[in-house]
């Protein structure tokens, strides 16, 4: 008999996992605990903007016409612990106030609300990041006859369907051969298609999607770092970069220098990965990546001043500022720890008058900085401006008309936060270009 999958929490990991279990034949029953997020999703719509998971969802949730019909929502324990034989659970883990740590209030408060409806022989399979030794301990709250997986999740914003459903590594943490079977069942397809399929313990399981998280902030910070040794020595980080980028031991993604990543996962990972090896007696063999944090922090302030500089070096009082980009990264909605919104907030602060623009993230930028300007296009946002500033790198942004800008500008003054922008392009509309690590000119 066909496996029925239930998948905890609704949010983007949950939403997205529940919609491509569906897709892979599935019955699916997804729970959350907010019952306007079920209504929602019930209509096939979600919460934020992800490339092609509304569509998805349009495909297979009961109600909808011409859909599979293999995908409903509830917000009953009792109806999800009936139905399911595996549970994924895809709560959030964010930081804790005024703390590196996770805060794990979410992930078990979800495991005691299931876990007095499990069916013998369910399996339940973690997919939230979770600090290591997490597992064991919640394994030891299930009941006798339901076992336990982690299954860490993978997923990059703007391409979250995709490597739902063609992951590039599908790795879980098992202790029966049992649970392994299951999940191979779960995962036949993709497995089928060549996502390798990495079998390991709850810690080694844990430790992966931290450790992934690690090493991506490191080589960003690593660039970033050397964008300011760049700046001191009139260097350029986007031609260093292409030159180690070719080594094969290095690689050339991720080593575009700007003002530094944020979002959901790095900032916070990375600082409960911190906490946790200090819990375990490990801390000093993750004490660089206090000095990556820091590295990543600083780009922030750093931009700041360029802009500040760009402006004759003194106050921005009464300064207009236009920032292109409100989300912390392109083809999402997603502005927590925005490394653009934290930097026009600053000059905020200090007295400039800022107008954002962002293709995806207007409504999300404005709950969290009601008092900035907002502008409904980037011609908008340009109009008046004394200084632009690039921080997101969006299509959009990059395919604009330098020229048409110029026209409305109070100013032709560009600072490219990204380094994404065609230099050659836009000083060749009249405007005086900087991008963060290469030379005036």
């Amino acid at each position: 008999m066909a496996l029925k999958i239930t998948v905890i929490g609704t949010g983007y990991l949950g939403a997205t996992h529940a919609a491509a279990m569906a897709e892979l034949g599935f019955e699916v029953l997804g729970l959350d605990v907010v019952p306007e997020k079920i209504e929602m999703l019930a209509q096939g719509r979600v919460p934020m903007y992800e490339p092609g998971l509304e569509e998805l969802l349009s495909r297979h949730v009961a109600g909808i016409e011409g859909s599979s019909g293999r995908l409903r929502f509830t917000t009953s324990w009792e109806e999800v612990g009936a139905f399911g034989d595996v549970h994924f659970v895809c709560v959030n883990t964010p930081q804790k106030h005024g703390e590196y740590a996770c805060d794990m209030s979410y992930v078990d408060a979800a495991f005691a609300s299931l876990a007095p409806h499990l069916r013998e022989g369910a399996l339940v399979v973690g997919k939230s990041t979770v600090p290591v030794g997490s597992a064991a301990r919640l394994a030891a709250g299930l009941p006798e006859g339901v076992q336990l997986a982690w299954n860490p999740e993978f997923l990059r914003e703007g391409f979250a369907v995709n490597d739902t459903l063609h992951p590039d590594r599908i790795v879980v943490g098992v202790e029966s051969e049992r649970a392994e079977k299951l999940l191979r069942e779960v995962y036949a397809t993709p497995v089928g298609e060549g996502s390798p399929f990495v079998v390991t313990d709850f810690p080694t399981a844990e430790l992966v999607k931290t450790s992934a998280n690690s090493f991506l902030a490191t080589k960003i910070s690593f660039i970033n770092a050397m964008a300011e040794v760049c700046e001191a020595a009139d260097g350029d980080v986007v031609k260093l970069a292409e030159a180690i980028g070719h080594d094969e031991r290095i690689g050339k993604k991720f080593l575009r220098a700007g003002i530094g990543f944020g979002g959901g996962c790095l900032p916070k990972d990375i600082r409960a990965f911190m906490a946790r090896a200090g819990e375990l007696g490990a801390d000093q063999a993750l004490t660089f990546l206090r000095e990556i944090d820091s590295i990543n922090m600083r780009r922030r302030g750093q931009m700041v001043e360029m802009a500040r500089e760009a402006l004759g070096g003194g106050s921005f009082l009464g300064k207009r500022v236009a920032v292109l980009g409100a989300t912390f990264k392109p083809d999402s909605d997603d502005v927590r720890d925005s490394p653009a919104l934290n930097v026009a907030g600053q000059i905020h602060l200090q007295g400039g008058q800022v107008t954002v623009y962002d293709p995806k993230g207007m409504d999300n930028a404005r709950r969290l900085f009601p008092t900035l300007g907002y502008a409904d296009t980037a011609l908008d946002a340009v109009r008046g401006a004394d200084v632009v500033l690039h921080l997101t790198e969006w299509r959009e942004f990059r395919d604009l008309d330098p020229a048409a800008l110029g026209e409305v500008a109070g100013a032709r003054i560009v600072l490219d936060g990204r380094n994404a922008l065609d230099a050659v392009k836009w000083r060749e509309a009249g405007w005086t270009f900087r991008a963060m690590g290469r030379p005036r000119a």
